[in-house]
C-alpha cells in the first residue's frame, strides 16, 4: 500500500496544487505530479492546459503551458508490462502497482506576473521571466481569472510559436481553445487571436490554416 508523505497529504494543500518542479530551465519546467491519497494515478494535466509556479527570489508568478505528460515506473530500469487486468482488478489484487508509478509533465514558460505592492497591482509580461521557478517549487493549476487576465494581450502567441521540442501548432491551438472556453466563447477575443496568428504566420498559410482548423467554435 502507498505510504503518503505528510507534505503530499491532500487535506494539507490547495486543491490546485498538483505538482512539484523537479527540473528547471530558462524556457520550461519539468514537474512531478503529487501522489493522490487513494489508489489512483496522479491527475495528469491536459495538453495545452495552463499552470503556474513561482520564482521565490523575485516573487514573480511564472505562467506555463503543458505540452508533454507521461506516466512511468519510478524504477527507470524496469518497464511496466501488460497484466491483462482492469484498473479495478489492479486496485483489488495488485495495489502496490500504483505506488510504483510516477506522472511527470513538461510545461513551456510563456510569461510572468510581478508581485503586487503598494505602488503596483502586479504587471503581466508575456515573455520569458528573468528566472524560472526553483527546484521543488509548487506547481498549481491556473485559476480561470488568472488566465483571462494574462491573455488580454496576444504576445503570448508569439512565445508559443517559438517553443522548441514541442508540437507547437497543436499546442498553440489547444492553448487558444482553453482561453476561449474560459472566456465563455468570447468571439471578439477569438477573432483577435486569429488576426494575431495571421500576422505572425503571414508567410506560412498552410501552417496558419492547420492551427485554425483545430480551434472549434
Amino acid at each position: 500500500m502507498r505510504l503518503p508523505l505528510p507534505q503530499f497529504n491532500r487535506s494539507n494543500r490547495d486543491e490546485n496544487h498538483i505538482a512539484e518542479v523537479i527540473e528547471t530551465t530558462t524556457t520550461e519546467i519539468l514537474a512531478q505530479c503529487l501522489e493522490p491519497d487513494d489508489l489512483s494515478f496522479p491527475p495528469m494535466p491536459p495538453f495545452g492546459s495552463w499552470v503556474k509556479s513561482q520564482d521565490e527570489e523575485s516573487g514573480n508568478q511564472i505562467y506555463a503551458v503543458v505540452y508533454h505528460a507521461t506516466t512511468m515506473p519510478i524504477d527507470s530500469v524496469h518497464r511496466a508490462r501488460a497484466l491483462g487486468m482492469s484498473l479495478a482488478d489492479l486496485r483489488e489484487e495488485q495495489p502496490q502497482i500504483f505506488a510504483m508509478l510516477k506522472t511527470e509533465f513538461r510545461a513551456a514558460i510563456i510569461g510572468f506576473e510581478q508581485p503586487k505592492t503598494n505602488n503596483s497591482n502586479g504587471a503581466v509580461y508575456q515573455y520569458l521571466p528573468p528566472r524560472p521557478p526553483q527546484i521543488h517549487q509548487a506547481v498549481y493549476r491556473c485559476e480561470s481569472d488568472a488566465i483571462i487576465r494574462f491573455s488580454e494581450e496576444m504576445d503570448f502567441l508569439r512565445t508559443l510559436l517559438t517553443i522548441n521540442g514541442a508540437p507547437i501548432d497543436s499546442l498553440t491551438a489547444a492553448a487558444i481553445r482553453e482561453v476561449f472556453q474560459l472566456r465563455k466563447a468570447d468571439r471578439e477575443w477569438l477573432v483577435k487571436a486569429g488576426r494575431t496568428l495571421s500576422i505572425l504566420l503571414k508567410d506560412d498559410y498552410d501552417r496558419l490554416k492547420y492551427i485554425l482548423s483545430q480551434i472549434h467554435i
